[in-house]
């Protein structure tokens, strides 16, 4: 009996790819606990790295608590100074060993339970980079309308500026092959980080894959952090390296 040739299917077989989940963090007392403790249930990350970004309200207290009990596979470090989201991604992305890099933010709006599905085309070799989409039809708790109407025009010009056709530019929930960022220089302290990792890897070249997620968002008046001045940062951004190095 003869075997069969491989077919162009062949590369669908998932591959064992080890994780890291980053976790950056500022200012999130009453959600960085039991965040981890979702993420370490899921039970797929070999790494977790969380980076305090300078709190002050307390959680910073919690996290050498959380280190002195030793969990498996965790590493917490520690910005002596708020610096920024972007700022944080950074530093966990350089202290990752993982071959996947996965951004989970430190409240409850996004649900690590996602991660299979966040993982998949990445294990199956049909994409380098995904990011979990919130306007693909997962459930999702009403968010702010001009919110909405933001990440809806930044998603836009994205699209405009580096011929894509994404559905959520401005997502937390982002997954790298880590050879894709590893040596990218990333200059975004804020939240200008988003647009600023997503014109970088369009630039390369790399389709961004996309898969729903269910997402539940938070209000400013219990922590969301992002605010409208932001958009126009993250539009200059978009703008700057579609014709900058």
């Amino acid at each position: 009996m003869h075997a069969h040739p491989a077919t162009k299917f062949s590369k669908l077989k998932p591959e064992h790819l080890t994780l890291t989940v980053v976790i950056p963090c500022f200012n999130e007392v009453h959600s960085i606990e039991p965040v981890l403790e979702r993420v370490e249930l899921v039970g797929l990350a070999d790494e977790i790295i969380i980076v305090d970004d300078g709190s002050t309200d307390g959680t910073r207290e919690i996290l050498k608590r959380i280190e002195a009990e030793q969990h498996p596979h965790l590493r917490i470090l520690y910005h002596e100074h708020n610096q920024g989201k972007g700022a944080a991604v950074i530093t966990g992305f350089a202290a990752a060993s993982s071959q996947v890099l996965l951004i989970q933010d430190a409240d409850f709006e996004y649900d690590p339970r996602e991660y299979p599905a966040l993982l998949k085309p990445i294990e199956e070799g049909i994409a380098d980079v995904v990011y979990g989409s919130r306007f693909l039809g997962g459930p999702r708790k009403a968010m702010n309308f001009w919110n909405m109407v933001a990440n809806k025009l930044l998603t836009f010009a994205t699209n405009i500026l580096y011929n894509s056709i994404l559905s959520d530019m401005e997502t937390c929930y982002k997954v790298f092959r880590s050879e894709v960022v590893r040596d990218m220089m990333i200059h975004a302290r804020r939240f200008e980080f988003e647009p600023e990792v997503t014109a970088k890897v369009l630039k390369k070249g790399i389709r961004i894959y996309e898969v729903p997620i269910s997402y539940n968002g938070r209000e400013w008046n219990e922590g969301k952090k992002i605010k409208w001045t932001d958009a126009p940062i993250a539009l200059w951004t978009l703008i700057k390296y579609r014709f900058v190095d």
